[in-house]
């Protein structure tokens, strides 16, 4: 029997003339505020992070994220917790949006926002970089 965490999760990148209904699709009323948070967490995350283009991922069982489009790896650092690590772009990505998801969720106490967080959270348990991922946001 396979459960939901051991079921392989597929992303899939957002061709850019799909771009401006993710959020709307995925956060709801919420997605101005959402997207707000995500650039907010970034900066927060990583000092080294300037803006810069983000790319829009979907995930199989219904969840999503984004992540900078550079594929730099970049310093993450969490003082709350400690964390303190190198990470890709894409970690980098799934780590900011959980972030963001969570403090929407809490911000708004939105039942499908919390879902969001749980499916892309399920999704990051395995990522390649699942550990620092997961150590960065415990």
């Amino acid at each position: 029997m396979t459960t939901e965490a051991e079921t392989p999760i597929a992303s899939a990148v957002v061709p850019d003339e799909l771009r401006l209904n993710v959020l709307p699709r995925f956060l709801g009323c919420h997605y101005l505020a959402g997207e707000s948070l995500l650039y907010d967490w970034a900066a927060r995350l990583c000092r080294s992070y300037q803006g810069g283009l983000w790319h829009f991922f979907t995930l199989s069982n219904g969840g999503f994220y984004m992540a900078p489009a550079d594929s730099a790896r970049v310093h993450v650092r969490r003082h709350l917790n400690g964390y303190s690590d190198m990470m890709g772009a894409d970690a980098f990505g799934i780590t900011v949006t959980l972030f963001a998801l969570c403090h929407l969720a809490e911000r708004t106490l939105d039942d499908a926002i919390a879902d969001r967080y749980h499916q892309l959270r399920v999704f990051a348990t395995q990522h390649v970089e699942a550990a620092n991922i997961l150590r960065a946001i415990d």
